[in-house]
């Protein structure tokens, strides 16, 4: 076994496990920003529910090009393909890998019954790499931002200034 063959399985592990959010984009769907969890050789998301992050075009026994940011820099690190797998609810592989995601999600409204809600309201996937990476794009990725219900926020009253930061008369 060549050197480039076996670092390229130790990169794409060691820059997932170290990167918070990896952009994954599934098939027929743009690339998406998603949290994840290394676990035993793969990235296990948790989505597709409420509150959860959507996981569009991510199907059982599908395609999945996945980039890597740097920690630190935000640059990308690597890209990889990865073989998706959806693991069933209460099976021992769902149960660790619930197990290591529920240690890292953060702002969760229901801590204690986020296992139980996951197993019936969302989907954990598991995104296993390729053997060989892909190459980086060149060019720039970016792209219009995808459609939200989310709003900004509104413009300021005009006499909320005043009623704030009133001076107390003596």
């Amino acid at each position: 076994m060549t050197a480039d063959a076996l670092l390229g399985p130790a990169l794409v592990e060691e820059a997932t496990k170290k990167s918070g959010l990896i952009w994954v984009r599934g098939e027929g769907s743009p690339a998406r920003a998603l949290w994840h969890v290394w676990h035993e050789g793969a990235a296990c998301l948790v989505g597709d529910g409420p509150g959860e992050q959507p996981l569009p075009g991510l199907v059982d026994g599908g395609l999945a090009e996945v980039t890597v940011r740097s920690k630190d820099k935000g640059g990308r690190v690597i890209a990889w393909t990865a073989t998706v797998s959806e693991l069933a609810a209460g099976s021992e592989e769902w149960e660790a890998a619930v197990a290591e995601l529920k240690g890292k999600r953060l702002n969760a409204l229901d801590a204690e019954r986020m296992p139980q809600r996951w197993a019936e309201e969302c989907r954990v996937v598991r995104l296993a790499p390729l053997e060989a990476t892909t190459e980086l794009p060149s060019g720039s990725l970016a792209a219009a931002p995808l459609p939200t219900e989310a709003t900004t926020r509104q413009a300021v009253p005009a006499g909320l200034p005043r009623l704030l930061f009133k001076r107390k008369r003596s």
